[in-house]
This record gives C-alpha cells, structure tokens and sequence, in this order.
C-alpha cells in the first residue's frame, strides 16, 4: 500500500517540527523553511532554462545546500535529537568563487538596474528577493531560537549570487540591461 499523503494533523493549522514540538503553521521557523523551499522552486526553474551547463551545476548545489538549510529550520533546535546535514564554510567559499568568476568579465555597474531584460533574468530577479525574504525571515528567527550562523551568511551570499548570476545572463542572452535613472 502507497504512503498516503495527507495525514490530516495539519488540518487545525498545527504543524510538527523535527523533534516533534507542535507549532502553529504561522510560526516565524514555518514562514523561514517555507520560503527557502520557495526558494528553491524558483532556482529549479531558473536550472531547467537554457543555461551554460556550469550554472546549472552550481545550482543544483545550491538547491541542496537549500534542503539542508530547510532540515535545520525544520528542526526544533531544543528537542531534535536528529542528526541533519550542516552547511560548511565551502558552501560559502563556492558561491563567493562563482560571482567573482562572472563579475571578472561584467562591465562595472555605475547604477541599479531595472529588473528584467528576458524571462531567465527576470527569474533569477525574482529568486534573489525570495532570497532576501528567506534571509529577513531567518534573521527574526534568530532572534528568539537557535540558528547557525552559516545560514544566515549563506543566504546572504545567495542573493549576491543570483544578482550576480543575472547580470552574467543578461550578459550571455543578448538582454538589455536597463540602468535605473532616479527622476529628480
């Protein structure tokens, strides 16, 4: 027999962590997990466009890097007796080495650019503000519960990546990278 997917302990708005502490489906660790999985959709669709197969490589080790962060949050850092995976300093060092790779050959930025230029762009656009938003999330977490610290400086340096990443598309695609002009 198939394990059903639903179990409907969920269906009072209550959700388990890992370590069994029950929490409300709007608890801050619940909002911080659930936005680094959107966030890891949004890096699926930018890995399955028609990208340099190096891109595509790094994404795919963002994207688990992404489950191990969300098997962290996931777990309630008092109770968990779990063993999950953790994020280490390389995870870092490699996403640091792929934007200094791509800005070495970008023209320097002189100003903010307009979000868009081709659907590729516009989606590493929109999975650096979920990554933002995952990292504002983690942050506030981390004001009241354990979080590593590595997850926080991970994210951080994700958004840095993806904005990276899309600047070096916009490059590779032909897109017109648009410079934002502040109307005085």
């Amino acid at each position: 027999m198939a394990l059903k997917i639903y179990t409907k302990t969920g269906d009072k708005g209550q959700t388990s962590l890992i370590g069994g502490t029950r929490v409300p489906k709007s608890h801050v660790r619940i909002e911080s997990y659930g936005t680094v999985d959107e966030l890891n959709s949004w890096i699926g669709l930018i890995r399955d466009q028609a990208i340099n197969k190096t891109y595509v490589e790094t994404l795919l080790e963002v994207q688990d890097r992404l489950f191990t962060i969300g098997s962290s949050l996931a777990s309630d850092p008092e109770k968990s007796k779990m063993k999950i995976p953790d994020l280490k300093e390389e995870d870092i060092v490699l996403l640091e080495k792929e934007i200094d790779k791509m800005n070495d050959v970008l023209q320097e930025m002189k100003s903010f650019v307009l979000p868009g230029g081709n659907t590729t762009v516009s989606y590493c656009h929109i999975a650096r503000c979920v990554c933002r938003r995952a990292e504002r999330n983690v942050i506030l977490l981390s004001e009241s519960s354990f979080v590593a610290d590595l997850v926080i400086k991970y994210l951080n340096r994700l958004s840095d990546y993806l904005f990276v990443l899309s600047r070096k598309l916009s490059q590779d695609l032909s897109a017109q990278e648009i410079p934002w002009k502040a109307r005085m």
